[in-house]
């Protein structure tokens, strides 16, 4: 596994990227900023490669704004009606950032902090990314300080796998994904408009 210091954001705080390799010719990168995955090139049935997840180039363009391209959503992924619910009886006011309506982890959700990130040994030798966050009582309007990993494998066999976790010290609600666009045919090769299942 490789890693390199990305860039520092406005806040001062640093960004690092990772690239994980696979013995099978799969390469995975991924950035502290929202654990964003920017880009994962896979070998189609010949041997060519290509990277099939939609991303940018610089740190600039993902702080400019974009659609959650790669990046981890929470604490809950998808959209809140009226950014409140209840829980065991009592009322929780969120972040509104979607018209009246709480989207994808609030106005500065899980895909815009700094996650910690630490190689992880495996038996089978595979790369893997261990990403860590500390989400405090109240932030976004959530109820509970919440301890989050998200692990990023790329095995032998050129598969990528995520595997989440969440240990909060009060009730509270969790819903994560990993937000990836993905294009089969790889960066360059049009819309995905005309994709047959073979």
């Amino acid at each position: 596994m490789k890693s390199q210091r990305f860039r520092e954001i406005p806040a001062g705080e640093s960004v690092e990227r990772f690239t994980l390799e696979g013995t099978g010719g799969a390469s995975l990168d991924a950035i502290t900023l929202g654990g964003i995955v920017t880009s994962l090139c896979v070998p189609d049935r010949e041997g060519r490669l290509a990277d099939v997840v939609l991303g940018f180039e610089t740190l600039d363009s993902y702080l400019a704004g974009h659609p959650y391209f790669g990046a981890i959503t929470g604490r809950v992924a998808g959209r809140i009606p009226g950014g409140r619910f209840t829980l065991g009886g009592k009322a929780c006011e969120l972040a509104k950032n979607d018209g009246p309506n709480h989207l994808h982890g609030g106005v500065c959700g899980l895909d815009k902090r700094i996650w910690k990130a630490e190689p992880v040994g495996r038996a089978d030798g595979a790369d893997s990314l261990r990403l860590t966050y500390h989400s405090p009582d109240g932030e976004e309007g959530y109820p509970g300080a919440v301890d989050f990993a998200v692990t990023y494998t790329l095995t032998r066999d050129n598969v990528f796998l995520i595997e989440s976790e969440a240990a909060s010290d009060r009730l509270t609600p969790v819903s994560l994904t990993n937000h990836s666009y993905f294009n089969l045919a790889g960066e360059g090769s049009g819309n995905i408009f005309h994709h047959q299942p073979n």
